[in-house]
């Protein structure tokens, strides 16, 4: 999230060097999820891989409240609605001051977000609709991008490619989260509607929204509201992170009279540390451990639920994303930085292949009551994820070597996408489908 100049900010500045300031950082989220999700393989192949289970499977929690979950549900259910705070406070800003406030600015990247979804879930149910041991309702599982590892991937390996490529997947990750969610809410119920529940909810929801607008609301209060939200929707029927989502949204995106610096920026400045540095690599190490034998890999890879997630995550995001990128860019007025071709729109695509943390929230989801499909959905998550990781890393090399070459040279780029508009243009303020560039460097991951 943008950080705008403030009085604080020499305080803010060398915050920086802090531990909470390398958490800030937008390569660490990805980096400390590759290190959680290899710790619970390890964990769980070794031999004491008894005891990641029994940690994973402990149950807590007063039961006469329908709160006896195990630490796993725990982290997915309760923990997990923090990070989806923070994702509904990034849309709102999004949508407020952002990259979607604007229809024309926002049309591509939105679209794309939705080729990026679709032909993965396609994908899926062409390998579970022909097949007779097929399961369909697993069809969302491929459809996210994990926004912490791709920007991580983008960040470690695009070198030279422009900064309008980058800003484009952001943008694009931003609208797959708002999409992502919308899928979880509408397919992905816990149980039987309860409209109670879900009015009790709506309210508090509603008071912290008020509360939030008012200067000098103790953190407890808003705490309390939020923990009273989150919990209705637990009851409700609706998985409980919708919660999250829907406080993030009563969240001000602008600054209030005598401020420069708007609520929200300075929740994700408080928040980002603790959500990427604890909550996420929790979640991830209750979620990723799954079994590695010959036998469980031999047994996923034959199954089509295996073969729908690793193969949406790998050529459906990239396919996806690229076939409504073109479809934009030649029926619409919709353009984007001259300097960049579909090779690297491919390239990107693969990079938001990595589905991981909103993907592991699905399966989980989707296969909550067939654990060895589940099982087999984890698996497909991980090595589909790691393909893309590592197909996307490999490309982006390759087109910041080409864009470094042209820039050296002074090269235009001939294999442009036609239409384009000059690269002065793409920063200029005309509705584009990229984000300006200059505005990069301020951008929070999340």
């Amino acid at each position: 999230m943008a950080e705008q100049t403030t009085p604080a900010a020499p305080v803010r500045q060398r915050r920086h060097g802090t531990i909470a300031g390398v958490l800030r950082r937008e390569n660490t989220g990805g980096i400390l999820l590759a290190i959680t999700a290899l710790l619970a393989l390890v964990w769980v192949n070794s031999p004491v891989g008894g005891s990641y289970l029994a940690l994973r499977d402990f149950a807590f929690g007063p039961e006469s409240i329908h709160l006896h979950l195990t630490v796993e549900q725990w982290a997915a259910d309760g923990l997990l609605t923090v990070f989806f705070f923070l994702v509904g406070v990034e849309l709102k800003r999004e949508f407020t001051v952002g990259e979607l406030a604007s229809l024309r600015s926002a049309a591509l990247p939105v679209v794309a977000a939705i080729g990026g979804m679709t032909a993965p879930a396609l994908i899926y149910l062409a390998f579970n609709v022909i097949s007779t041991h097929g399961v369909t309702r697993g069809w969302a599982v491929p459809v996210a991008t994990d926004i912490a590892f791709s920007v991580a991937i983008m960040g470690l390996a695009s070198g030279a490619v422009p900064r309008s490529l980058r800003v484009f997947l952001l943008t694009l990750a931003v609208a797959d989260d708002l999409l992502g969610i919308v899928v979880i809410a509408l397919f992905y119920n816990t149980g039987g509607l309860r409209l109670a529940w879900l009015a009790g909810c709506v309210t508090a929801v509603a008071a912290f929204g008020l509360l939030m607008r008012r200067r000098g609301v103790h953190p407890v209060i808003l705490v309390t509201i939020a923990i009273l939200a989150w919990y209705c929707m637990h009851n409700s029927g609706i998985h409980a992170t919708i919660a999250g989502v829907l406080m993030g949204f009563t969240v001000p995106a602008r600054p209030r009279k005598g401020e420069t610096e708007s609520v929200g920026e300075r929740i994700a400045f408080t928040c980002t540390p603790v959500t990427y540095g604890v909550i996420v690599p929790l979640f991830a190490l209750m979620t990723a451990g799954v079994s590695f034998t010959p036998s469980s890999i031999a047994h996923a890879v034959a199954d089509p639920v295996w073969q729908g997630v690793a193969v949406g995550l790998v050529v459906g995001k990239p396919l996806g994303i690229l076939a409504a990128t073109w479809l934009m860019v030649t029926f619409t007025a919709c353009t984007i930085d001259s300097r960049l071709s579909y090779l690297d729109i491919l390239a990107m695509g693969s990079v938001a292949g990595i589905g991981f943390t909103v993907s592991l929230l699905i399966n989980e989801l989707a296969f909550a009551g067939d654990p060895a499909r589940g099982d087999h959905g984890t698996m497909g998550v991980l090595t589909g994820s790691l393909t893309a990781a590592l197909l996307g890393t490999g490309l982006m090399a390759w087109r910041g070597a080409v864009h470094k070459r042209r820039a050296i040279l002074n090269v235009s780029d001939d294999a442009g996408i036609p239409g384009n508009v000059a690269p002065a243009a793409a920063d200029a303020d005309t509705p584009t489908g990229t984000v300006h560039a200059h505005e990069l460097d301020n951008r929070d991951p999340r």
